[in-house]
């Protein structure tokens, strides 16, 4: 799908010419006179990214990023701001705005198209965003929390007096923790590691300062950090292969403390904020696949364990012994004593069973007061003697209520071990279910499998 770009300038010509450079390189270009026009085309149709001039008669740049980023619908999407004029105060300004980036023209095309494929990578995390807040809609995710404490920016060198003196031009402007760090220290790996590495373009002789990008993206510890390069001021191509090789950003190196600070403060933002949204679709998917009351695996997680399991056991020439557990009589205990006590037992009955478990042994809740195991590599006579177990375990010991009082549980179990051949889950699941009704019409309390019961 190709992606689209509005072009917002007052000028006819710019406009045309920056479109004809956008179409040659397979971008859909649309186009708006002013501020007014470009807020009404971006609510209607919000584009990809937007190129936006500073200085319109009408409503300048500053005032329609604002307006963007005050728009829950265009709040988003990433802006390139432009003008004639090497203005820095021009340029803080637009950066507290809002803007993604500011370039002053005549703007070098590859540095341009470098940067706008830049932008749209890291607006990729935009969709990344829309289905983490789709899964926290549906109510799997809490809130995640750690992320708000002051930044860590990383400095890197070819000369430790270099790094020391961007530390003493940026120390001004920020409140982040500014360390001056070697290749090998940021290698090592931190933890945390620094939200933000700003690199030389050279470091220690014959390692360039992408080489050094590539390497912390790499790693686990860094991969997800920002970094920024620092290239001389008249290297446009570099700058462009820096963007295109994952750098966030790439700074001067006579570089003004005030507007790094700027930019350094909203690419910690946004790493902080894709921080927090990985965090909250890993707790997603952990919820999806856990039982929220007894911290058990769910049913969605078991039964492609239990595939695996299965198959394992085919490849190896073993067996795979498949319980159901079912709680005796739990419907007396939410009826007499109230769900809170039904939860306690459930809870407790868990712990239970998951203690008499081997490492690798599955244990899940099925739904209810019923609970499925599987163990792995096990023989029929094993696995009954590990049923048994476990049955002892449930009653060994009376289980106290959070209203005070305590209550004796029994738990009846249906037991079946995996056929020769490959047995789907479901199949082994129902043998195991009709043992386990065995169990329960011949008394509760007990183990069956195949028709031998013990008590």
């Amino acid at each position: 799908m190709t992606s689209r770009i509005l072009i917002v300038d007052d000028v006819p010509t710019n406009r045309i010419i920056l479109k004809v450079k956008l179409t040659a390189a397979c971008y859909e270009a649309t186009m708006a006179a002013s501020g007014p026009e470009a807020l009404a085309l971006a609510r209607r149709s919000p584009p990809d990214l937007i190129l936006l001039d500073y200085a319109m008669p009408d409503m300048d740049g500053i005032a329609v990023c604002a307006a963007l980023r005050a728009d829950p619908a265009t709040c988003r999407i990433p802006v390139i701001m432009f003008t004639n004029t090497a203005d820095e105060a021009a340029r803080i300004s637009a950066l507290r705005a809002g803007a993604d980036d500011f370039l002053i023209k005549p703007i070098d095309d590859k540095v341009l198209m470098a940067r706008i494929r830049n932008l749209m990578r890291a607006r990729d995390t935009t969709g990344f965003s829309a289905t983490t807040d789709a899964i926290e809609g549906l109510g799997f995710a809490e809130p995640v929390g750690g992320f708000d404490e002051p930044g860590h920016i990383a400095l890197l060198a070819a000369r430790p007096e270099t790094a020391l003196r961007w530390r003493k031009v940026l120390a001004p402007h920020l409140n982040d923790r500014l360390s001056v760090i070697t290749r090998a220290a940021a290698l090592e790996g931190a933890v945390p590691a620094p939200d933000l590495y700003i690199l030389g373009a050279e470091l220690d002789p014959g390692i360039s300062g992408m080489q050094m990008m590539s390497d912390l993206r790499s790693r686990p510890d860094s991969c997800h950090a920002a970094i920024c390069l620092v290239l001389p001021n008249d290297a446009h191509a570099e700058a462009a292969t820096a963007l295109d090789l994952g750098a966030d950003d790439v700074l001067r190196d006579d570089f003004d403390g005030a507007e790094v600070a700027v930019r350094a403060q909203a690419l910690i933002a946004r790493k902080r904020e894709a921080d927090r949204r990985r965090a909250r679709l890993a707790e997603s998917l952990r919820l999806s696949m856990t039982d929220p009351l007894t911290g058990l695996h769910n049913r969605r997680y078991a039964l492609p364990v239990l595939g695996r399991m299965l198959a394992g056991a085919v490849q190896a020439r073993t067996s795979c012994a498949v319980m159901v557990l079912d709680l005796d009589r739990f419907k007396l205990v939410n009826d007499r004593h109230g769900h809170a006590a039904g939860d306690t037992v459930l809870v407790e009955v868990a712990r239970r069973l998951s203690a008499g478990l081997r490492p690798g042994d599955l244990i899940a809740r099925l739904g209810g007061e019923e609970f499925l195991i599987a163990m792995p590599g096990i023989s029929d006579h094993e696995a009954f003697e590990a049923a048994e177990r476990l049955r002892r375990a449930v009653s060994a010991r009376q289980i106290l209520l959070p209203s005070g009082g305590a209550l004796s549980m029994t738990v009846s179990i249906g037991l079946a071990l995996s056929a020769t051949g490959y047995e789907t889950p479901d199949r082994l699941i129902a043998r195991a279910d009709g043992a386990l009704l065995a169990a329960k019409a011949e008394g509760r309390n007990q183990v069956t499998m195949g028709g031998r019961t013990a008590a």
